[in-house]
């Protein structure tokens, strides 16, 4: 069969060809293939960890993963079998076979159910013209049945096509509003990472729909990891075992973020921490956006005196009232200053530059793949900015690199690793690498939290949050957000957040929304609530849409402060959560495939997810102003009863329903059996109150929930300063169990007030405080049980 694929400039025509196997050898890590056509080595990384190489060359490449930092020092035992027509390895998890005349694998459980299987072309290296490079692309191709669903390979925020890929395409190429995570999810129970850094392509409906196809545009070898869960939290949990851990982020970053484009002076950041905590407005973080530079170069590390006379008093008067700082830094640098010539002077430039449409200059990016560039940029900022003034989060904005249109120029510059044609799309690891490591060597009793734009498959470990870009102020770009926050968390990024209300308008003069306006209060209005459940919540973008604003009526306020304090009440579970993701590989914002694989009712639903165990999230993505019926369609999933967040109402699950979402309601449901704790009303993340934790349980199934808790912002949690309290419902008996404290820190509550609440219709609903607990228990450490 013959195929013509294009990348960019790259024209290729093949034939496939099988390659068959001569002879194989074993050792410790797996199993070397000699083929008539080149080699491939089967490692065995764990028991359902697998990493497939092969090359037509005469030899493996050197290689040093930018993604895969888990070297496998621990061995796993396997055995491999041969007949006349295939090779057999086993593990403890897995069936392997080869077979011996297209080298093609098939994955099986230990039941020889088949998990997944490259298709007879399987996989090959074609020679190829990219850019002037003279390359060779890669190309893996899997068998897909018709009942498989896919999701995954990161965010794309423009995208509106089906959330599911399976018969879909996606371009894989990091530029300016997309991006490429190269990390895709079966339901059938799988996983893949392509551990290859070019501008690739999947290809979702090969062979009438039966098969599908990952094509690196460049790369020495095919180079892929199998993951078997089969449960879609196993999955992940493998790939950050070979990719890496995401670190906790401090409390105060589950807060509300308050940035906008973009705060011009000291003075104005004052204003607005004073009209946050005078309104008593529960906020936690303030945003300086870019140009605080101007009027020097970017890159030049000067906050400009006349503008910001005094930085660290300003941060210090921030902190003083229970705020944190972010600052945006890019990796970019105008030519005239001293850091551009430190940089440049040292080799440490590459030739990809920005044309920067404020100063309609051309300017510089620095090498983030070397790492002494990294290590001087570090300094550069941490020396004149960051450490200096004491501020406490770094925006990575502008890490694709972006050049506009003149890809090719990124193919063809030169990274200190190679070319960058082998590197296209690794550019923000290995700058989030950088000042991850700066931070936590020099800084190293904050946590280190940057916002990114762009993200690449190991990110989550130099403790990046990814965003979605400059999106657009309207309906269909919050329609977009829902599915690419749900495929970039099940790509193994645990972080997403977007520019709550969008970033700028295309219609509007300057991009600036006439936030006055119905119905851009009611966009406002809808992606605050989306906002309230993604794991980082934040306010951004072009106009003045602070929460004490006087674009908003009383009544659009109103719903917005409500949803401020829900947020803040539910910092307990979203802290725990947290502490999940970082002590078990866990991911809040769940694509309804982690919870429900077996229902293919949820296959292609774009715009529902879950926020922990508990909450069902159905965000309203279009106008309801004029619409006959304030309601959206709501699909409740199977094998679960559902509780509706806000009556208390009880639902059966296996049903679609009409659920009301009036101006001030997101359709939430609470799965029956969940333990959701919630804290007080507070101002700020970390507030100290004696009014306890409430704890709603809601009934119908057994259910239980993990409380963490630690010092807030510091890494002692690795050293295990921290504690967990397990809380138990037993449906059945209707008790209540609360388990020993497990663990402790500095500072740690020795006492606990617990407000127990068994939700029922009109009781423990909503966002307020239950003014009637069922039970009220003074938790002193040792276990507890009650009855209700």
């Amino acid at each position: 069969m013959t195929r013509t694929f294009f990348f960019a400039c790259m024209l290729l025509t093949f034939a496939s060809s099988q390659a068959k196997v001569i002879s194989f050898s074993t050792n410790d890590e797996g199993v070397s293939f000699r083929l008539d056509k080149g080699f491939m080595f089967i490692r065995i990384c764990r028991p359902d960890i697998i990493e497939v190489k092969y090359t037509i060359l005469d030899a493996f490449p050197q290689k040093n993963s930018l993604v895969v930092n888990n070297t496998w020092r621990e061995k796993t035992n396997f055995k491999v079998v041969e007949d006349k027509e295939k090779i057999l390895i086993s593990t403890p998890k897995l069936q392997i076979t080869i077979d011996k005349q297209t080298n093609s694998i098939r994955y099986s459980d230990l039941q020889g159910k088949l998990i997944t299987a490259e298709t007879g072309g399987n996989k090959s290296m074609n020679t190829a013209n990219v850019a002037g490079i003279a390359t060779f692309s890669c190309h893996t191709q899997f068998e897909s049945p018709a009942d498989e669903a896919l999701y995954g390979l990161g965010c794309h925020p423009e995208d509106s096509l089906s959330i599911n890929y399976k018969g879909r395409d996606q371009n894989l190429e990091i530029k300016y509003m997309t991006g490429a995570i190269p990390v895709l999810l079966s339901t059938k129970g799988y996983g893949l990472m392509w551990d290859n850094y070019s501008a690739s392509k999947f290809y979702g409906s090969e062979s009438n729909n039966t098969s599908f196809e990952y094509v690196s545009e460049s790369g020495k070898m095919v180079d892929y990891y199998f993951f078997y869960g089969p449960d879609f939290d196993r999955i992940i949990h493998l790939y950050r075992i070979a990719t890496g851990q995401a670190p906790m982020f401090p409390k105060w970053s589950f807060g509300l973020f308050q940035s906008q484009d973009r705060y011009k002076t000291q003075d104005e950041i004052i204003q607005v921490k004073n009209a946050y905590r005078g309104n008593h407005i529960p906020v936690d973080v303030i945003v300086q956006d870019w140009y605080w530079w101007s009027p020097l170069p970017i890159g030049s590390h000067v906050m400009n005196h006349e503008r910001y006379p005094d930085p660290k008093s300003m941060i210090d008067e921030l902190h003083k009232s229970n705020m944190h700082a972010m600052i945006s830094i890019w990796p970019v640098f105008g030519s005239g200053t001293p850091t551009f010539d430190d940089l440049k002077s040292k080799g440490l430039l590459t030739s990809i530059t920005w044309d920067n449409f404020v100063t309609h200059t051309f300017d510089t990016y620095y090498d983030a793949h070397n790492p002494k560039a990294r290590q001087r940029y570090w300094e550069q900022a941490r020396d004149s900015v960051v450490k200096r003034y004491g501020w406490d989060a770094w925006w990575v904005d502008q890490c694709e690199p972006d050049n506009g249109s003149l890809l090719d120029e990124r193919r063809r510059a030169d990274f200190s690793v190679g070319k960058g044609i082998d590197f296209f799309n690794s550019y923000s690891l290995e700058h989030s690498k950088g000042i991850y490591e700066g931070w936590r060597k020099d800084i190293p009793n904050k946590r280190v939290f940057c916002l990114i734009r762009q993200s690449f498959a190991g990110e989550q470990r130099n403790a990046a949050v990814l965003w979605s870009s400059d999106i657009t102020c309207t309906f269909a770009s919050l329609r977009n957000q829902v599915p690419q926050g749900i495929n970039a968390c099940i790509s193994g990024i645990p972080y997403w957040t977007s520019d709550i209300g969008g970033y700028l308008s295309r219609v509007s003069p300057e991009g600036i929304p006439d936030w006055k306006l119905p119905e851009y209060r009611e966009l406002f209005t809808r992606w605050f609530q989306f906002g309230t459940f993604c794991p980082i919540m934040r306010i951004h973008g072009k106009g003045e849409r602070a929460l004490f604003s006087k674009n908003w009526d009383e009544n659009t306020r109103s719903i917005l402060l409500n949803y401020d304090k829900l947020r803040y009440r539910l910092l307990p579970y979203v802290y725990s959560l947290s502490g999940m993701t970082t002590l078990d590989d866990y991911t809040i914002m769940r694509g309804l495939a982690f919870d429900f694989r077996g229902d293919s009712g949820i296959q292609n639903i774009p715009d529902q997810y879950m926020f922990g165990p508990a909450f069902l999230v159905n965000p309203v993505t279009q106008s309801l102003a004029n619409a006959d019926s304030k309601t959206r369609k709501v699909y409740l999933p199977k094998k679960a009863n559902w509780i509706n967040f806000w009556n208390g109402e009880k639902l059966p699950g296996g049903q679609t329903i009409d659920a009301a979402a009036p101006i001030e309601t997101i359709p939430l449901f609470v799965k029956a059996g969940s333990i959701i704790p919630m804290g007080p009303v507070v101002e700020y993340a970390t507030e100290k109150s004696s009014e306890g934790t409430e704890l709603r349980i809601y009934p119908g199934a057994d259910g239980e929930f993990t409380l963490y808790e630690d010092e807030n912002d510091n890494y002692n949690y690795e050293k295990g300063k921290y504690a967990i309290i397990q809380v138990k419902w037993n449906n059945q008996l209707k008790e209540l169990t609360i388990s020993g404290r497990k663990g402790s820190f500095a500072g740690m509550d020795a006492e606990k007030l617990f407000k127990i609440v068994l939700v029922k219709p009109g009781h423990g609903v909503s966002t307020d405080v239950e003014s009637h607990p069922d039970r009220v228990v003074n938790y002193k450490g040792s276990e507890i049980s009650v009855k209700l």
